[in-house]
């Protein structure tokens, strides 16, 4: 037998392939980048772009190199009310913005944020999405209207204001004939009280109110708001709200590029979501807290909200959600969902939650009389 043919030769000979090949595997894999293009739907002063650059660089910095996600501000590519079909074309290969954005394509979307979802706060609509039914709802209504898309929400959004106004509102007729923007589902509640709504995209609202196309606008908080420039434009702004008391982010991915993902990259996005989500919410108690305090230094009167109207947008809600129920068995699926599970929830917390004003009021009040 020859030293050729040897079995103890050819068994060294395989062994060192198999190293070598060990030690170059990982390095080729190191080497190699996959590049996601994102836009978001806000202006890149927004704090909201700004969380979509938190997000991103979880993912980035997570990922090691690996994945690599860029995030352009609104109209980069597209505009803002076109993200979902440019991200379903793979025109943009993700983005960041809200559901209620796509209320057009179906008005089961807005309920992702419009309305008052029962009484549930924001994370209580995330905790029904995640664990109460409402993802499947919403994969079932993208493939209704062709959207090859993945989902992600995240960010519970505190509470929007009504909005901004030329006089403070004191009565549900002080609504009537003022032309108003906001979006999704809270155009139909808005409309019911007497109001001509224009949903423009939040980049126009400001411009809009300065030239008198329209006479109030809402957006989202105070943080935005003020960069925004509302405050230079109104100074009379009306807290808390029905309309839009539960919403979140989205965070959008052509569905191809993200399958095409290994499972790890993929567990980073999924754990780089709910990271986020965290931060986020952290973030605008610090950040809205700040400027709501600075704007009241500039001058901007805060007016809560009075209870008739609150009431008038709950009777025309429930109005809304009757219709369009009828019109739209996945609207049905939805509200029915969202219903039940609100039905169990909140009575928990109700009954859970103890009155944080009261300790406030005990540590402060005093203090100020």
């Amino acid at each position: 037998m020859t030293e050729s043919k040897s079995p103890r030769r050819r068994g060294l000979l395989k062994g060192a392939a198999i190293a070598a090949g060990a030690l170059s595997a990982p390095m080729v894999a190191m080497a190699q980048t996959t590049s996601f293009r994102f836009q978001s739907t806000w202006p890149a002063k927004d704090i909201f772009h700004e969380y979509a650059n938190d997000f991103a660089k979880k993912v980035n910095d997570m990922a090691g190199g690996r994945l690599k996600i860029e995030v352009l501000p609104s109209g980069a590519v597209v505009p803002a009310f076109q993200l979902l079909e440019a991200v379903n074309k793979g025109t943009l290969d993700g983005g960041h913005g809200v559901v209620a954005y796509h209320y057009g394509k179906n008005n089961a979307l807005a309920l992702w944020g419009s309305g008052p979802a029962f009484g549930m706060d924001p994370n209580m609509v995330l905790s029904w999405h995640n664990y109460g039914g409402g993802k499947a709802l919403l994969e079932e209504i993208y493939k209704a209207i062709g959207m090859d898309v993945v989902s992600y929400l995240y960010g519970p959004m505190p509470t929007q204001p009504l909005g901004w106004f030329k006089k403070p509102i004191a009565k549900v007729a002080d609504m009537k004939g003022l032309k108003f923007r906001t979006v999704g589902l809270s155009v139909d509640i808005f409309t019911a009280m007497g109001t001509s709504v224009n949903p423009l995209p939040g980049s126009e609202i400001v411009p809009a109110l300065d030239r008198g196309l329209i006479d109030a606008a809402e957006f989202n908080n105070a943080s935005s708001d003020r960069v925004l420039g509302f405050p230079d434009v109104v100074k009379n702004c009306m807290l808390q709200s029905f309309h839009q008391s539960g919403e979140q982010f989205e965070i959008l991915f052509n569905k191809s590029k993200y399958n095409a993902l290994p499972a790890e990259l993929k567990a980073i996005i999924d754990y780089g979501v709910q990271a986020a989500s965290a931060d986020m919410s952290w973030k605008a108690i610090d950040r809205n807290s700040t400027d709501y305090a600075e704007m009241k230094k500039q001058g901007i009167k805060f007016y809560k909200t009075p209870d008739a109207v609150l009431k008038a947008q709950l009777e025309a809600w429930d109005k809304i959600i009757e219709d369009k129920a009828q019109a739209n068995p996945l609207f049905k699926k939805v509200i029915d969902s969202q219903k039940a599970y609100a039905a169990r929830t909140i009575p928990w917390q109700n009954d859970y939650m103890v009155d944080f004003k009261m300790a406030y009021n005990h540590s402060f009040a005093k203090k100020k009389a």
